[in-house]
């Protein structure tokens, strides 16, 4: 495997909207990003993946762009994200921005020209096809409910949005909107950008003439995934990217790429794949369901387990996946995979260390370092997330009282997440000196990292402690480049695995529950390089583990 710069670094994910507000007026920006960067370095951070900042009224907290080439004010101007790029590279942190292209803003410039001449130069930027009668041209259901398409005032033309309705989908089959694409993101990479998180990228490519497919709903609608099982050729188009674009930099691109074929996925991040990696959503569609939140499972223990083992096996003759446990369209990981009976710092610190050491590019999401945890909400109002809103009219639709589906969407709601940062437990955790845009998780006074930096045993240790084992000069080549192999798979409630370099061999083992469990393990302990608990219980290669304590040990 040719090596590249990115390999043996690791992400961490930034909300700019929620991480740190330098103005007092309740939102995060990138002034506040920059006060942070101490934060960061000594974290160890290598990269730092921004959500959207560009223009945008926010109808989808900024993956609704009115102006690539602008930053939008309520995150500050164009002089601080250059200084933000300036700094981040004297301390060795690398800036990636969120690059969304499968779709704008109803408020661009391009779909405004658009929607006065439908037919004209502009409307064929975009998808807009004639209705059938007083119907969509499609059955399609867009990703945050209802139809994809919106007809256009006055006309019997529909426009196509796979998400909101002030997000139009981009036609990528118009050469010239490709090439405005990549003029973009070239500018942007020449401003020093070590690259982009590419968002929602498998739906620029469509299956054409559009056409209705038998409904999975009672609404009539189907599933937008359900034509991308059928689309062909989106390749090309990703192809042609990269030789335009990231390729010329040296850039490091992670792909947000769901429902790609498994047999394909070398062309994705394999050694001349479209990007660096792509992130392992396996983990995260655990216990989902198609029909809505109301009808997902608990993410079991051993479900987790086995869809970690899967795609490490599969990935690890191809290239590096991004491994994640949350992002700002989860809610909390802790929360998602561990009971809410066992949720302490030690769970917290073996659930880190399970997806932290596996094979891959680890990402950290913001206050993930903490174990952040999933909000409290007490209504509707408090919601801001659109996919929530969405989601709780399904689960009311379904049969569900307004406080059952109140109980459903708090679950899985993407305002878990987006919560601001918990720095102190001064007022507003120290976030910001004004009222913040989205209220703040209430647990902030015991969960903040001034708490957690003076304190050597706390979860953001731990994470130090992952970050600074992953980057050793003696550990790095096992973790960066080492094969992944389970170990005593068949037992229940215990994940371990190896990683095994070509001088040395690592394991990760832990005891996911809160009974002890001694096992024989089928390797022997020549150094304990990290662990959770205060002691470990071992004679030759016999372990006791005790409730949701993990080792990580160098072994014979």
């Amino acid at each position: 495997m040719q090596k590249k710069w990115w390999q043996d670094k690791f992400a961490y994910q930034i909300y700019p909207k929620s991480f740190a507000d330098s103005d007092g007026d309740g939102i995060g920006d990138l002034r506040g990003i920059i006060n942070k960067l101490d934060y960061l370095q000594e974290l160890g951070v290598d990269i730092v993946w921004l959500s959207p900042i560009f223009c945008s009224p926010l109808a989808d907290q900024g993956y609704d762009i009115s102006d690539y080439y602008n930053i939008d004010p309520k995150f500050g101007t164009m002089a601080d994200m250059e200084e933000l790029i300036a700094k981040a590279r004297e301390k060795n942190i690398c800036i990636l921005m969120d690059l969304v292209v499968n779709h704008c803003s109803d408020e661009h410039i391009w779909f405004k020209k658009a929607m006065e001449e439908p037919e004209g130069r502009y409307g064929k930027y975009f998808y807009i096809e004639e209705g059938k009668g007083e119907e969509p041209p499609c059955n399609w259901r867009s990703y945050f409910g209802g139809s994809a398409w919106e007809r256009i005032p006055g006309t019997n033309k529909y426009y196509f949005h796979a998400f909101h309705k002030k997000q139009p989908d981009l036609n990528w089959e118009n050469e010239e909107v490709r090439q405005e694409i990549y003029k973009m993101i070239n500018w942007w990479l020449d401003k020093g950008l070590g690259g982009f998180r590419i968002d929602a990228i498998i739906n620029i490519k469509k299956v054409l003439p559009f056409k209705d497919y038998e409904p999975d709903r009672e609404d009539g609608m189907v599933s937008i995934r359900t034509m991308l099982k059928e689309a062909e050729g989106v390749g090309e188009f990703l192809s042609e990217m990269k030789r335009e674009t990231f390729e010329k930099y040296d850039a490091f691109t992670v792909g947000e790429v769901f429902d790609a074929r498994v047999e394909e996925l070398p062309l994705f991040f394999g050694e001349d794949g479209y990007f660096s990696s792509i992130f392992e959503f396996g983990p995260a569609l655990i216990g989902k369901s198609d029909n809505g939140w109301y009808d997902c499972k608990e993410a079991e223990r051993e479900v987790y387990k086995e869809v970690c083992f899967k795609s490490q096996l599969k990935a690890d003759k191809i290239g590096f996946m991004s491994n994640i446990i949350e992002n700002h369209d989860e809610p909390r990981g802790v929360n998602e995979f561990i009971p809410k009976e066992d949720l302490s710092e030690k769970s917290k610190k073996l659930l880190a260390a399970v997806y932290f050491l596996q094979k891959g590019i680890p990402f950290i999401y913001q206050g993930q370092e903490l174990g952040m945890e999933n909000t409290v909400f007490h209504s509707m109002e408090e919601v801001d997330d659109i996919s929530t809103r969405d989601e709780y009219q399904v689960a009311l639709d379904a049969g569900y009282s307004e406080e059952e589906a109140l109980r459903i969407v708090s679950k899985y709601s993407r305002d878990n997440a987006r919560t601001p940062f918990q720095w102190s437990d001064e007022d507003n955790a120290g976030f910001t000196k004004g009222k913040p845009w989205l209220a703040l998780n209430p647990n902030y006074p015991v969960i903040n990292a001034a708490e957690q930096i003076k304190r050597k045993t706390s979860v953001y240790y731990f994470y130090k402690e992952l970050i600074a084992l992953r980057k050793s000069e003696e550990y790095k080549e096992t973790f960066v480049y080492g094969e992944f192999e389970p170990v005593l798979p068949e037992v229940k409630n215990f994940m371990a695995y190896l990683r095994k370099g070509q001088d040395k061999n690592i394991l990760v083992a832990a005891n996911f529950q809160k009974e002890a469990v001694t096992l024989t393990l089928p390797v022997t302990c020549k150094k304990v390089l990290l662990h959770n608990d205060e002691d470990i219980r071992m004679e030759r290669s016999t372990v006791t583990f005790q409730g949701y304590q993990v080792v990580v040990m160098e072994v014979k």
